[in-house]
């Protein structure tokens, strides 16, 4: 395993996931040193700062689950090991198991208190049936995210027998989708840049411990995505912004240091717009109900922006809680959908995640913002564009 991988297993298992397993905390730092996996001093660590996006995220969900019940967290554990296949991979709403809901399995796990030792052999042991030197961007961003999690569970590392060289095999592979635009396609057919495509891409170049190539054609194009509405469209001809590449832009434009303060207050701006009745945000202007995925981005851009203000979280609690959360266990994408899933569940935990990680005194809160007693979903706004 590299170095740089090395270094994010052991700056992974000093982070605050806690095992759920036993009515003392033991942090995955512990665990994973009883397993041989850290060799040296924790403090050889990087900072946190310095580590994955993703990682640092979920050290911050865990910290603002901490304080939910302990049963309502072994329900949504539950749901979500409910839909491991034999495989030991995780599947979506139907079908078989897959990477890319085996990555949201693991995410969510991680914030709930962490995986367990059988959670981590048998996520092993689907990962293994994948070669990482053949996936693509969404796929690999996945199967690194898990295995990484898996070492720093138990030891088991899934990269040793990996060629010294495969990385410099997978950034050709990024690079074959570098267009002339300067961000990078969904695949190799596609002729323009995607928002969100090269968000990931960013994610795995950084887990891979390499910088972007030619970083400022990364930000121009970035910076030639915003539209006056002050957020970001997915593709070039599109005219509207949407939530979800506006989340992905300021986030990248974060990581590369291209992101002043009137470009964070033009992403505020564009959020309030796609703010709902419901309590919650929508994917744009046109769409007139909110959902997971478009609240958990919008808020997690807003406090990351220090554009978090006039947000409301008492009632987007309320929102996750009495639209989207099942007692059973498990998260749905809408008020309208009638099912969890595993993408939808990590969404809306990391919704309250955030919530509950907000220092005091982030939000002037209103009286009048405070959740309504009532279980009926609030009204929503409609018409909105």
């Amino acid at each position: 395993m590299g170095r740089f991988l090395y270094d994010i297993v052991s700056g992974l298992a000093s982070l605050e996931f806690v095992r759920p397993d036993g009515d003392v905390a033991v942090s995955m730092l512990s665990h994973a040193m009883r397993h041989g996996l850290c060799c040296v001093a924790p403090l050889q660590a990087p900072p946190i700062e310095l580590m994955s996006y993703l990682f640092n995220l979920a050290d911050r969900l865990a910290r603002g689950l901490e304080a939910l019940a302990e049963d309502r967290k072994e329900r949504h554990r539950a749901f979500l090991r409910s839909m491991r296949m034999p495989d030991g991979g995780f599947r979506g709403r139907e079908g078989d198991s897959d990477l890319y809901y085996t990555g949201f399995a693991v995410r969510g796990l991680a914030v709930l208190g962490g995986l367990s030792d059988e959670d981590a052999e048998r996520t092993a042991s689907f990962l293994r049936e994948h070669d990482p030197r053949c996936l693509h961007v969404i796929d690999l961003l996945s199967w690194l995210y898990s295995a990484l999690v898996v070492q720093a569970t138990n030891g088991t590392d899934l990269l040793e027998h990996l060629p010294p060289d495969w990385t410099d095999e997978a950034s050709r592979k990024f690079e074959a989708l570098r267009r002339p635009d300067g961000g990078y396609a969904k695949s190799e057919e596609g002729s323009l840049g995607s928002t969100y495509h090269s968000f990931l891409v960013s994610l795995v170049y950084e887990m891979l411990g390499r910088e972007i190539p030619q970083p400022n054609r990364l930000i121009q194009f970035l910076y030639d995505q915003q539209r006056d509405d002050g957020g970001f469209v997915e593709i070039a001809p599109m005219k509207r912004s949407g939530t979800n590449p506006s989340a992905a832009a300021s986030a990248l434009l974060r990581t590369l240091d291209a992101l002043d303060v009137e470009l964070r207050g033009d992403v505020g701006a564009f959020l309030a717009t796609v703010w709902t009745n419901e309590g919650g945000f929508a994917a744009n202007t046109r769409i007139p109900f909110a959902d997971g995925l478009s609240t958990f981005t919008a808020l997690l851009t807003a406090t990351d922006l220090r554009q978090a203000k006039s947000l409301r979280p008492a009632v987007i609690e309320h929102f996750i809680t009495t639209e989207l959360e099942f007692p059973t266990g498990g998260f749905r994408g809408a008020a309208w959908d009638d099912q969890a899933d595993v993408e939808y569940t990590f969404y809306g935990l990391g919704v309250l995640g955030l919530v509950g990680s907000l220092p005091e005194g982030t939000y002037e809160i209103d009286p009048a913002d405070a959740a309504p007693e009532s279980d009926p979903p609030l009204p929503r706004e409609r018409g909105q564009g």
